[in-house]
């Protein structure tokens, strides 16, 4: 069973930025693609970013050109760089694992088979 764990949350301003973690405690994690999802307080949880085995990354509409998802499969993390932060990204992040390596239910949350536990990113006015 995959575990993940999700760190680098916080409070920042706008205009700032974050980078987010995630490590897996998965055998030949470099096979997985990987997911980042967030949920704001009252709203439905949306696709961020994914990347899949190799360097393709997949992102939405609201995030492109301002976050960067990126992995090191040496150590078994992805990341998730937040620039140009707004209070709309407020929410909780959380990163998702899939052994399917296509882009195939990417963008849905039912496409991933495990989650991490969400960490709290805020961004004031």
């Amino acid at each position: 069973q995959v575990q993940l764990v999700e760190s680098g949350g916080g409070l920042v301003q706008a205009g700032g930025s974050l980078r987010l973690s995630c490590t897996a405690s998965a055998r030949a994690f470099s096979g997985y693609s990987m997911g980042w999802f967030r949920q704001a307080p009252g709203k439905e949880r949306e696709f961020v970013g994914a990347i899949l085995p190799g360097v393709t990354t997949y992102y939405s509409d609201s995030v492109q050109g301002r976050f960067t998802v990126s992995r090191d499969n040496a150590k078994n993390t992805v990341y998730l760089q937040l620039n140009s932060l707004i209070p709309e990204d407020t929410a909780v992040y959380s990163c998702a694992a899939r052994v399917v390596p296509t882009n195939a239910g990417l963008t849905t949350s039912q496409g991933y088979d495990t989650w991490g536990q969400g960490t709290q990113v805020t961004v004031s006015s």
